[in-house]
């Protein structure tokens, strides 16, 4: 009953649960140019999930896996539909995610290294992979109710469907860790044996114990919605945010009535959400005087889209970030990794794969 009355009440004034206001980019996240003012990179189509192998980075674009030869890219290995998560093992196994295909085990060559992985087939929406040890898998399951390529309709209709697994290699049993997620979105095996998940929905990450009961909450309400971790060499994480939060969007989100008549009426290219990147069409909500003043983009502009990526300590405190702001090019930062000293960055919705030297 005091549940009931304080949602009501919280509804009623606008605060709580029912804000629509969007923490601010302050502090470590204050607003800077670094990403988008980095040197030019490497261009490939809507690159994603980025890993190392033996040391190099790999990344996927479509149904492609590629590394580089020399300095440009080189496809070494061909999956049957669009990759949509990816790991590396110590040993060299390579984990792929395929929309509609399951999960696939190769080898460094690109082959297949496990042929008789238990119903891989049959996960989809995978958005997240990561090796805990050589033979352990753990999976991300971002929707169980929506296809990964319906994200956005999944963050419109509210679910919490999403899902953690653990796979034994060896033996193939796969164990549920934890269900109801709010789009899990990237995983990481953290050193005491506990795992660090980002949940995009909730704007948030966690820590789950071994056996998937939550321990701590690690982050809350972010500016933006989180994906994929990778460790810094500094002893953090870099942990990458896809897109960027409004009080628009917010607002939206407490309107049910008026999302599903936007949903059905209007094309998902122009729905009030999210995006990898905007400015492509006059359509697009949020344009016009609200962005452009006599020609000239305004500092405080709202955007869809955006480039964030933050380097946190080892307390989960944000101690440097990386932006791409409204007029950049650079949006949509899927994933990163860190090597030799250089950050490696996917702009899904830049085309681009970005190298920062740290």
């Amino acid at each position: 009953m005091t549940i009931a009355v304080g949602g009501w009440l919280e509804r009623f004034l606008g605060r709580g649960t029912a804000s629509v206001t969007v923490p601010p980019l302050d502090g470590a996240l204050k607003p800077n140019s670094l990403l988008e003012e980095a040197q030019p990179g490497i261009t490939v189509a809507a690159p994603d999930n980025l890993a190392l192998l033996d040391g190099a980075p790999v990344w996927s674009s479509g149904a492609q896996l590629l590394r580089l030869d020399g300095d440009k890219p080189s496809p070494f290995a061909t999956l049957q539909s669009t990759v949509t998560a990816l790991a590396c093992s110590d040993a060299g196994l390579i984990a792929v995610a395929c929309e509609n295909h399951g999960i696939s085990i190769l080898d460094r060559g690109g082959k297949p290294a496990i042929t008789a992985l238990r119903d891989a087939g049959k996960y989809s929406c995978v958005t997240a992979l990561t090796f805990s040890n050589n033979d352990t898998l753990l999976v991300c399951i971002g929707s169980t109710d929506n296809p990964i390529s319906a994200w956005q309709r999944d963050l419109l209709e509210q679910h919490r469907a999403g899902q953690l697994l653990r796979i034994d290699l060896k033996s193939g049993e796969v164990k549920q860790l934890a269900n109801k997620l709010a789009f899990p979105n990237g995983v990481l095996a953290d050193k005491d044996g506990s795992i660090i998940v980002s949940e995009s929905w909730a704007t948030r990450l966690i820590r789950l114990g071994p056996d998937g009961r939550m321990s701590a909450q690690l982050i809350e309400d972010l500016p933006g919605y989180p994906a994929r971790l990778a460790r810094a060499a500094r002893g953090g994480y870099w942990l990458t945010v896809f897109a960027p939060r409004s009080p628009l969007i917010e607002f939206v989100l407490r309107e049910p009535k008026y999302r599903r008549a936007m949903m059905a009426e209007v094309a998902p290219e122009n729905w009030i959400a999210p995006a990898l990147q905007s400015g492509l069409s006059f359509h697009e909500p949020m344009q016009g005087g609200a962005l452009k003043q006599m020609g000239i983009l305004k500092p405080w502009a709202p955007t869809r889209s955006y480039g964030l990526v933050v380097e946190v300590n080892e307390n989960f405190v944000p101690i440097r970030s990386l932006h791409s702001r409204a007029g950049g090019r650079r949006h949509g930062i899927t994933s990163a990794v860190e090597s030799g000293g250089r950050l490696w960055l996917t702009s899904k919705g830049g085309d681009e794969v970005v190298t920062i030297n740290l």
